[in-house]
């Protein structure tokens, strides 16, 4: 085989093995990705019972209630659209309360509640999770939540100006 005829057989060889690899990362990272969903989007796309999701809103006024013990917290997540029930057994943060940013991340169940392994609230008083504040400009509330903020004094009443 001449020189010429060599390279040309060693870069097919190369690009192969750099597909396969390409092909076999690709495989693993879609077996590992976690879609975050607002409560709006998870009711317009009706995902498939036992498909891990992150579900990202506010924790709805009124809707914490605990069982078990204390062990099981049940909560409704919000956009200000559409809500969706929430089932969490395990110690949640200490910031975790109503009317606050959550991302929890789990499954939804078959009857439409959300299991969830791990929830994550916000970490002081002006930030919000860049995921939830995208879902709920979204879905309009945005401003809403904004005003309420301001009126409660969360954030101060010129801000943004």
């Amino acid at each position: 085989m001449r020189p010429k005829g060599k390279r040309l057989t060693f870069v097919l060889i190369g690009m192969g093995l750099l597909a396969i690899a390409a092909g076999l990362m690709l495989t693993a990272f879609q077996e590992n990705i976690v879609f975050f969903y607002s409560p709006t989007e998870v009711h317009a796309k009706q995902l498939e019972p036992g498909q891990r999701v992150r579900l990202g809103g506010l924790v709805e006024e009124g809707s914490v209630e605990r069982t078990d013990g204390g062990k099981t917290v049940h909560f409704k997540v919000t956009d200000m659209a559409e809500s969706i029930p929430v089932v969490y057994s395990g110690l949640l943060p200490d910031l975790f309360r109503e009317g606050q940013g959550v991302v929890a991340e789990g499954y939804l169940r078959v009857g439409g509640t959300f299991q969830a392994d791990e929830v994550l609230a916000k970490h002081d008083e002006n930030y919000m999770p860049p995921e939830v504040a995208d879902a709920l400009k979204k879905s309009g509330q945005w401003q809403h939540m904004e005003d309420a903020m301001k009126k409660s004094g969360q954030i101060p009443a010129d801000a943004g100006q």
